[in-house]
């Protein structure tokens, strides 16, 4: 077993070195160099004089002139009994590492033609720690981490060579993505996912825990909040220092493979949401990192206007292909080291746009990237979170996304479920969003009630927001689940967000856990979406329609807020999906509506089933046959009993 893996029968704590004083030290150690790199530059003479304080010294004779590396290559990568080190540092005078396989003496790297700095190191290995230390144009100084580190102590330490082929995958080769007509997405956050409140963050080992209840659940994929060491060990994930390397807080790198390889294991694919539109903005190694700042942060990033977004003045510089090779290296390695199954890119329209302005270079990095993962993993999915309902972000003259995720769904339907009033809601609204799709294609939309953002920034949980003093009271759960009816049901990719199917209620907070005390205490809601998550899979073959790119509501009662909607994929017994959804507080029996043909339309879902909560209202829902006679513009027509805010879905068998 690797020095670098975690030995799943010791403890289950994250990696990371929480010692205040540990981290305090690290941190004084690097700022005590820089201070006196700039007070003495002298000290930075010759590499074999160097001393990093607080090591071991040691004189190591240099070749005067030393030689570029020909292995190919960014960052440290190992090689059979040493590592090569390569960094672009375009405007340094020179550039040396210092390490554990140095006892920290500078080892003097070799210029490139293209701006690198490289040199082979024999006895450089995985696991061992390293800086570099730049003589910028100015003749000044500075410690800078790696920007492509693999690993990184944490986000104000040391970077760590990391050698991808220290891990054994024993069940990643068993797995196939799913058709994407297939995917039910869940999004989950690593440090709240399986955590108790205290201490530290959940972690990669503890979410392997979970892996069998999501198999359970029946969702096929898992969308991980960025995963990349971000400064401090509570964040969204949203402020990513490292790009290369996973957050040290949640385990090593080889744990994070071993959730991989575990999700593989159970049939789950595993997305991983990364951010390009700006860096940090703290703990930076990029920031000032070869001596030219142009006025700003150097060479990664832009030097006027367009460097400003919504997060800090760190929007990358796509206009240097230097950086774009850098983001899109990035987006590989995901899916190449650690056997991701996909992409979400985040806020997209800020990498696309500047300050509202089209960014013709953001478009080119944006390309550069699904190109690149389309040539080496046609299969693997990449989903854009643009919001703006922009078509060109998935076509594939624009921006070439699989899919992207939906405004245009989730914020009528949210407006439908918690509007206070049943006047209060927009059927018309609710219509147009299950017909939207993206240049023709519904599966070009990713389709949700709950996300992080949507709850958290003001907003909450669906139930909170439908009944803020009580939100596990009966209302609450009725319209929370009639919003995964029309998620699991609707035309698209669709996507829970984690806890959403046991009433999690409240905002997101990454220093609050999933609490998982409600999946006992709300079963019944948790069952449903089991039921809803079978259907929309077609795991009893009786409703292969809703995964099809085809939808036609028939039936909309503005008065009484009933609407219905026919779903299918190539049409007839087993195919044809009939979802009768009623946003008012009414109860019906007998209940007239169109259906496509005649004969036994046998129910599947019943949302008013006292089964699902004690307090439901048990509606008595029998199977409806279909008799000839027109109605609603349908062929057939039928009639059913149905509860207050609740839905009720139909099919044929097959036989």
């Amino acid at each position: 077993m690797s020095n670098r893996e975690t030995n799943p029968n010791e403890a289950r704590s994250p990696r990371k070195d929480f010692s205040e004083s540990a981290c305090r030290a690290r941190g004084n150690q690097v700022a005590e160099r820089t201070a006196r790199s700039r007070a003495a530059p002298e000290l930075f003479g010759p590499a074999d004089q160097l001393q990093a304080p607080g090591f071991l010294t040691a004189f190591v004779p240099l070749e005067p002139q030393p030689e570029p590396s020909w292995r190919p290559g960014m960052g440290a990568i190992p090689f059979d009994g040493g590592a090569t080190f390569r960094v672009w540092a375009p405007h340094a005078q020179r550039v040396q590492v210092v390490g554990d396989f140095s006892h920290w003496h500078a080892v003097e790297l070799a210029r490139e033609p293209s701006g690198n700095f490289s040199r082979d190191i024999l006895g450089a290995g995985n696991g061992q720690q390293y800086q570099f230390i730049i003589q910028g144009r100015y003749g000044d100084w500075r410690w800078r981490n790696d920007p492509r580190a693999a690993d990184v102590t944490n986000s104000t330490g040391n970077s760590v060579i990391l050698d991808h082929r220290d891990f054994v995958w024993r069940y990643d080769g068993l797995f196939r993505m799913p058709d994407f007509r297939e995917a039910v997405i869940y999004e989950l956050h690593i440090g709240t996912f399986n955590d108790s409140a205290g201490w530290g963050p959940g972690h990669w080992l503890s979410a392997i825990d979970k892996l069998d209840y999501l198999r359970e659940l029946g969702v096929n994929v898992v969308e991980l909040m960025p995963s990349a060491e971000f400064a401090g060990d509570f964040s969204w994930g949203y402020n990513p220092t490292f790009p290369f390397a996973p957050e040290s807080s949640y385990g090593t790198p080889n744990d994070l493979k071993r959730f991989v390889d575990e999700a593989h294991r159970r049939g789950i694919g595993v997305i991983m949401d990364v951010v390009y539109n700006h860096l940090g903005p703290s703990d930076l190694p990029h920031w000032d990192f070869d001596g030219e700042t142009f006025g700003r942060g150097g060479v990664y990033f832009y030097a006027d206007w367009r460097a400003s977004t919504p997060w800090g003045d760190t929007r990358p510089d796509y206009g240097r292909s230097e950086v774009r090779d850098y983001l899109r290296d990035n987006a590989l390695m995901w899916l190449r080291e650690y056997h991701m199954d996909g992409l979400r890119l985040d806020a997209t329209k800020e990498i696309r746009t500047a300050s509202g302005v089209d960014n013709p270079a953001g478009w080119e990095l944006l390309r550069s990237i699904t190109e690149a993962v389309k040539r080496e993993f046609p299969w693997k999915l990449l989903i854009a979170e643009d919001m703006a309902s922009d078509p060109a972000v998935t076509h594939s003259q624009g921006a070439g996304f699989d899919a992207q995720w939906d405004a245009a769904f989730v914020h009528p339907v949210r407006a439908a479920l918690t509007a206070p009033f049943d006047e209060g809601r927009d059927l018309n609204a609710v219509r147009d969003a299950l017909y939207f799709r993206y240049n023709g294609q519904a599966s070009q939309r990713v389709i949700f009630t709950e996300s992080h953002d949507e709850v958290a920034n003001g907003r909450s949980r669906l139930p909170t927001e439908v009944s803020p003093y009580n939100p596990g009271d009966m209302l609450a759960k009725k319209k929370a689940l009639l919003g995964a009816v029309l998620t699991l049901t609707a035309p698209g990719i669709p996507m829970l967000f984690m806890g959403q199917e046991f009433l999690e209620d409240g905002h997101f907070d990454d220093g609050d856990p999933l609490d998982w005390n409600k999946a006992g205490w709300f079963g019944g809601i948790l069952q449903a979406h089991r039921d809803l998550i079978q259907l929309r899979r077609n795991w009893h073959d009786t409703s292969a329609g809703l995964r099809g790119e085809h939808v036609h509501v028939f039936h909309l009662n503005h008065e009484d807020k009933v609407m219905a909607f026919h779903r299918w994929e190539h049409g007839g017994a087993g195919d044809d999906v009939i979802v009768v959804v009623n946003l008012g507080h009414r109860t019906f029996t007998g209940y007239e509506l169109g259906l496509p043909t005649d004969g036994l339309w046998r129910v599947r879902f019943n949302g008013d089933w006292r089964g699902y909560s004690p307090d439901f209202g048990d509606t008595s829902v029998h199977d409806v046959w279909g008799d000839w006679g027109g109605r609603d513009g349908l062929p057939a027509r039928g009639a059913l009993s149905l509860g207050a805010y609740s839905a009720v879905i139909l099919s044929r068998n097959r036989w």
